[in-house]
């Protein structure tokens, strides 16, 4: 069955790293602590096939382990322990996310590989695995289906499904893997409906 990628990731941050672009002398660099994603069936009744979730080690410019801050906790849920116990050096992430994939598009709500792939392992100091033309941005797919602009600016990925009135099991927000899995459910919704066709997964 043809397949497309939802993806999400979480970087880590302190309070205010987001409003500051992440420029502030005490910010951490915008690096990867966790991936979500979810396999959407784009032919038949649109089915989700399968998911992937993975913690990341962050790792500095210097070759340390960022720790992670309280309040990025109190955010995404995601702890020091996970991090400890779970987490996957950044090759080792990318590599299973790509073997999830089995070649299909990776589409996130925005531009997520562009810290994923291009600022982590330019921090991280290794190769990228995953080449940019494989990823593309899920706006253009809502965009496609009638979602008007304005409100795509103030629309989050964690908020996406409920956007559409899609009824879902509960979700976090700002965990990788539930905010994939809000936008997978209004693309699912989308197709069903009529309002998005499947070819436009194709274009480029």
């Amino acid at each position: 069955m043809k397949t497309a990628i939802v993806f999400d990731c979480e970087f880590v941050c302190v309070e205010g790293s987001l409003s500051r672009f992440w420029c502030a002398a005490h910010d951490p660099d915008p690096v990867i602590a966790q991936i979500g994603a979810v396999k959407l069936g784009v032919a038949g009744d649109f089915p989700l096939l399968d998911t992937y979730k993975a913690y990341v080690q962050p790792i500095d410019r210097f070759g340390n382990r960022y720790v992670i801050d309280p309040y990025f906790t109190e955010l995404t849920g995601i702890t020091e322990d996970n991090i400890q116990t779970e987490g996957l050096p950044l090759q080792d992430a990318l590599a299973g996310i790509d073997r999830f994939s089995e070649g299909a598009r990776f589409w996130s709500w925005g531009k997520d590989e562009l810290n994923m792939v291009a600022i982590s392992c330019y921090i991280t100091g290794v190769q990228p695995p995953i080449p940019a033309q494989r990823f593309d941005n899920a706006v253009k797919l809502v965009i496609a289906a009638g979602m008007p602009i304005e409100d795509i600016a103030k629309t989050p990925s964690n908020k996406l499904a409920d956007y559409y009135g899609v009824e879902h099991p509960p979700l976090q927000g700002h965990d990788a893997l539930d905010d994939a899995l809000s936008v997978a459910y209004a693309l699912q919704h989308l197709l069903k409906t009529g309002k998005l066709q499947s070819d436009a997964f194709d274009r480029t």
